[in-house]
């Protein structure tokens, strides 16, 4: 554990319209929970676009290193994404 003893992910949610939604936490279950079902703290993105699944997770040492990948993630095409996603599958 790292920054406190927080453990920092950058995730990937696939979409019920497909589409890819990519953010930070440290606690991905807990967030994918809100994407899904709390109106406040899910994005405003994905609240339009429920369910949404957990398709790629990864570990940060802290909240810089995740957005800065987070960054180079949302840079990527969505060809590149899914390539990603089946390198690391969950």
């Amino acid at each position: 554990m790292t920054e406190l003893g927080k453990k920092w992910w950058v995730y990937l949610v696939k979409c019920a319209d497909e589409s890819l939604y990519c953010g930070v936490t440290i606690d991905t279950k807990r967030r994918v929970q809100e994407h899904n079902l709390d109106d406040k703290k899910g994005a405003k993105y994905t609240k339009v676009r429920r369910p949404v699944e957990l398709v790629y997770k990864q570990t940060c040492l802290n909240r810089s290193e995740a957005c800065k990948e987070e960054a180079r993630i949302k840079k990527l095409s969505r060809k590149q994404k899914i390539e990603l996603i089946k390198a690391d599958a969950l």
